[in-house]
């Protein structure tokens, strides 16, 4: 058990029978008579769904035990991810509502730690920050405002907004879990 002003990003809670990850969580002080709250944000690792609720800092709330074990994406079909365990060759399949957005940033050959709860996969830990080349976009302007911002579509299918100064075929890095642009990549080049 823990208590809800110990919950921590990406803590596994069961909440009547339903396992929930936490996303996000805010603690707010009372005053007064008052009593604290914790805010948390939560996402079903069945459904996808996302919840607000509200707790009581001395709430006490059903944690568990992960397990993780690295394993290689492979390919993706509908809103099923195939991964497999490079050691076994074992595959398990993962439902899109779990990995989200994120989805779009996989490649195959990547490997990533992959969450399990009693033999079930439950998600994945993908990195905060992927790479993915410009496909389309106008061509680059360099205006005196650092502010403006254009269209883009990146490689994997995703439309995003970068900086005027970004040029088709650049590769820039993205935050995976909003899709919002970070930076132009330095270094290597994505193949």
């Amino acid at each position: 058990m823990v208590i809800a002003s110990e919950l921590q990003e990406g803590t596994a809670i069961r909440i009547e029978g339903q396992i929930y990850k936490v996303l996000q969580v805010e603690s707010k002080a009372g005053a007064a008579k008052m009593g604290g709250v914790v805010k948390t944000k939560l996402i079903n690792v069945k459904s996808g769904r996302m919840w607000e609720p509200h707790f009581r800092p001395q709430e006490k709330l059903e944690d568990l035990e992960l397990e993780r074990r690295t394993m290689e994406f492979l390919y993706a079909e509908g809103d099923r991810f195939t991964f497999m365990r490079p050691d076994t060759f074992e595959q398990i399949e993962i439902p899109g509502a779990s990995i989200g957005t994120a989805g779009n940033f996989l490649q195959s050959g990547m490997e990533f730690p992959v969450e399990f709860f009693e033999g079930e996969p439950i998600s994945i830990i993908l990195p905060d920050i992927a790479e993915a080349r410009i496909v389309r976009t106008a061509p680059p302007s360099h205006a005196p405002q650092d502010s403006a911002w254009k269209e883009a579509i990146l490689d994997n299918g995703l439309s995003i907004r970068v900086p005027l100064f970004i040029a088709p075929d650049e590769v820039v890095r993205v935050e995976v879990k909003t899709g919002r642009y970070v930076e132009r990549s330095r270094g290597k080049r994505i193949a």
